[in-house]
């Protein structure tokens, strides 16, 4: 077995013979040891078959025999006695813990700090959901939620606040359960201790969690049976009536007995919000998703459920898993059906919801009235399409683009007239809807950024980089330009210096980039911070473009300095030779870029005065009262 003596977890098994499902238990627990350092320690609570002679022999395993029987709750409060482990893991024998069980129940406690309890999801030995979570009705009584469905079904799949979770696995930390003095001893030989330990948990101002990414098939009954009118089961029913004597208060805010658990009725008690884009965010893709996923997380701290349904409808691999994680309740094909359906089932439910994109919105607004009159609608445009569009016309001189513009334009401040609010990014596109729509009710909404800090010194640093993904065609026009046009006499200045051009969706004639001397082109990075922390200069040479540029934003949060053209700081509160380096046409550029990679007292400037202004304007904080009025109507 896994075995350490400075574990940071410890896992009690309770076991009263069934030394078969026991041999089964270890056998997994051995197949696939957890990441990081655990004990495992077996309470033998009396048992008289193999368990007593097979035990002892097996090796990094800690024994201890309980000198008579005491049932579930004196066992698990022996081992949590012996344990040494910053975590108690409490995990019935008659289980069968899947790989990774242990590392997802840990890691959430790092997720999410306010966690006290955090219990898996649990699976029929046929692969059915036995439990997600449990649900306390007002008289005590409880419901496994999701019991007899599909484990991968979206009402299951994120993370999410749960009444109690079975004690067949659950982990807290020690010191806490230690605290509230272990599982209480009044339901003893056992019964409504992990229920009473949750409510307790959660008293004690710490959250319950339920986590879909720690897999355990149980054996339900194998050890006890589950005829509640005869032999151990028949405590249930007697503590039931103990819990609810001892949880009178708590009681009179649950739901009443018989209310068939759903999305709609667990999150009653908070404000219920949709956000809905064209796909799900991939913030380590591009800056509109970091904004989408920082506002989901504005939300959440603000006390309300987030639920998001991306138009594609599907799953989007780890960037699907990376909302359910941060407790978003993601929606996905098979089981969220088409946006007619979808809504009727579920948009009675909402207070607000957020539709990204006019493209999307124009779709769904329709349908948004009809399915759920009573949500405050709030378009949330990005950026200015149809200015992004004009712009690029022009610069190009092509009137079939003009036209292209003039339609969005149409369609884009319809949408706007449509819904109840709109969110821009920048002064200048409020401004700029003032006179192009001044019935329209906008509001500012920024690029929502957490600060990095300084990063690497001048001195370690090397380099240009721009960041940016090329679907979005000002970033291909921005590179090329760079390139052709500005590259060159920067590196008659600074012979050994290269630009790193990193960004997914990298098109030929920018792959073509990496052929030159001195370019190298990335393409996407999992891990961007390297880049932020490690070159001397961030760029941003568009040409045109609409909105708040993220790219400008991740630099400064890094302490990274930047050189950008007016259109690319456009709204952004930011003072050329002060906060950065403003240039517009190629030879200016250049040497604006020089001037900054020589000079470490203006470096130290920028880099001091970027990353003020990134907290001022662009951090969490900065977006918070917006989001408090604007998407939840608090003043």
């Amino acid at each position: 077995m896994p075995a350490s003596d400075a574990p940071k977890a410890s896992i009690v098994i309770p076991v009263f013979n069934q030394f078969a499902h026991t041999l089964a238990c270890l056998r997994a627990l051995a197949a696939h040891p957890p990441h990081g350092p655990v004990e495992i320690i077996v309470v033998d609570d009396g048992s008289s078959d193999e368990t007593v002679s097979a035990l002892p022999q097996v090796q990094g395993l800690r024994y201890h025999r309980r000198a008579a029987n005491g049932g579930f709750i004196a066992a698990c409060n022996d081992g949590a006695a012996l344990a040494r482990g910053d975590y108690l893991v409490f995990l019935n024998n008659d289980t069968v813990p899947q790989p990774g069980w242990l590392d997802a129940l840990l890691q959430t406690f790092e997720a999410h700090p306010e966690a006290g309890l955090v219990g898996a999801q649990l699976l029929y030995p046929d692969g059915r959901l036995q439990e997600a979570g449990g649900v306390v009705f007002a008289d005590g009584s409880g419901w496994n939620y999701g019991r007899f469905d599909h484990p991968g079904d979206c009402r299951y799949a994120s993370v999410r606040d749960c009444d109690y979770a079975s004690g067949a696995a659950i982990a807290l930390p020690r010191a806490l359960f230690a605290q509230l003095a272990g599982f209480d001893t009044r339901y003893a030989p056992a019964y409504y201790e992990d229920t009473d330990l949750a409510f307790a948990v959660r008293a004690s101002g710490k959250r319950v969690l339920y986590q879909p990414a720690s897999r355990v098939v149980h054996m339900e009954g194998a050890t006890a049976g589950t005829d509640t009118g005869s032999g151990i089961k028949a405590y249930q029913v007697r503590n039931r009536g103990r819990f609810a004597e001892k949880w009178t208060h708590a009681l009179g805010a649950q739901p009443a007995p018989g209310t068939l658990p759903s999305p709609a009725t667990l999150h009653a008690r908070q404000p219920q919000v949709l956000v809905i884009d064209a796909l799900t965010p991939r913030p380590d893709h591009d800056s509109g998703s970091l904004r989408l996923v920082n506002l989901m997380r504005l939300l959440q701290e603000s006390g309300a459920h987030v639920v998001f349904l991306p138009a594609n409808r599907e799953h989007a691999g780890a960037a699907t898993e990376r909302l359910q994680q941060m407790g978003v309740e993601t929606w996905h094909a098979p089981f969220g059906g088409r946006a007619p359906a979808w809504l009727r089932e579920h948009g009675d439910r909402f207070d607000t919801i957020v539709v990204s994109r006019h493209y999307v919105a124009r779709e769904f607004l329709p349908l948004l009235r009809r399915h759920a009159p009573q949500a405050r609608i709030v378009f949330d445009s990005v950026d200015l399409h149809y200015l992004r569009e004009q712009r690029g016309a022009e610069l190009a001189g092509d009137p079939v683009l003009q036209r292209t513009a003039a339609r969005t334009r149409a369609l884009e401040l319809g949408v706007m007239r449509a819904a109840d609010i709109t969110l821009v990014v920048s002064d200048t596109e409020r401004e700029l809807l003032a006179r192009d729509a001044p019935d329209v009710r906008v509001d500012v909404l920024s690029n929502l950024h957490e600060l990095a800090g300084p990063g690497q010194p001048w001195a370690q640093r090397r380099d240009l980089v721009f960041v940016g993904g090329f679907r979005h065609p000002p970033n291909v026009d921005a590179v090329l330009w760079f390139a052709a046009e500005i590259f060159p006499a920067i590196r008659a200045q600074l012979p050994d210096v290269v630009f790193h051009c990193i960004g997914a969706h990298v098109p030929s004639g920018v792959q073509a980039l990496a052929l030159r001397d001195g370019i190298r082109v990335h393409g996407h990075v999992p891990d961007i911070a390297p880049y932020m922390d490690g070159a001397r200069i961030a760029l941003a040479p568009l040409r045109y473009g609409a909105g708040v540029k993220g790219k400008i934003n991740l630099s400064m949060a890094h302490g990274q300095p930047v050189v950008a053209t007016s259109c690319a700081v456009e709204g952004m509160h930011l003072r050329d030779g002060e906060d950065v380096l403003v240039a517009d046409d190629a030879r200016a550029f250049a040497d604006a870029v020089i001037r900054l990679y020589r000079d470490e007292l203006l470096w130290n400037t920028l880099s001091r005065n970027g990353l003020a202004n990134v907290e001022r304007h662009f951090s969490l904080d900065a977006g918070r009262e917006v989001v408090q009025r604007v998407l939840l109507g608090r003043s």
